[in-house]
């Protein structure tokens, strides 16, 4: 990768010891050089509502919507509330879809990561997030898909990962989604000519 891209990280846990977290800095430590990762934190947008969208939405929406719009690509690390993504995760991908027509995840390619303290390593979760960005046009890394099972069991006291194969694993995503990142942003062909 000769070029330098960004990739924001929506995390779809509010938890101060959360573990999708813990896996988005893993993904990122373990990346190729050039995909620079960027949490945009999500816990503070107001609900998303109609009557909001004036010409002075909410301070929250305006900062959330700048952060992204320059961005390259994303990367969605959930873990799964009830068989699909949490609430306040849904409310910031409905902040970004406006206003109509100037949404800030069209055409940008993502990636998926979905955890679960339990085996099944949120799929439910990870698929009814496929199914809200198709919406956008966002190409979506389809290999390796990322269901990460029994994540509470992953990291030591001090937050590091210490799971051997979850490690291997997270490089190789990190660098499926660095080549994907590389091949779908927007412009991308315009910076490989540069």
């Amino acid at each position: 990768m000769t070029q330098a891209y960004t990739v924001a990280v929506l995390v779809g846990s509010l938890r101060k010891d959360s573990a999708s977290r813990k896996i988005a800095q893993a993904i990122a430590d373990e990346a190729p050089k050039g995909l620079t990762f960027k949490v945009v934190e999500i816990g503070d947008l107001p609900h998303y509502d109609p009557d909001l969208e004036t010409d002075t939405p909410p301070a929250a929406w305006t900062r959330f919507r700048q952060e992204l719009a320059d961005v390259d690509g994303f990367l969605f690390v959930t873990p799964e509330y009830n068989r699909s993504v949490p609430g306040f995760l849904k409310n910031a991908i409905d902040v970004g879809s406006r206003p109509w027509g100037k949404a800030v995840f069209t055409d940008k390619p993502a990636a998926i990561v979905s955890t679960s303290a339990g085996a099944l390593g949120g799929f439910g979760a990870n698929h009814h997030l496929r199914q809200m960005i198709s919406f956008f046009g966002m190409p979506l890394l389809g290999q390796p898909e990322a269901y990460i099972g029994n994540s509470l069991s992953l990291f030591d006291e001090s937050g590091a990962l210490v799971n051997e194969a979850t490690t291997d694993f997270l490089k190789t995503f990190g660098q499926a989604l660095a080549h994907f990142v590389a091949k779908n942003a927007p412009h991308a062909a315009d910076r490989k000519a540069a």
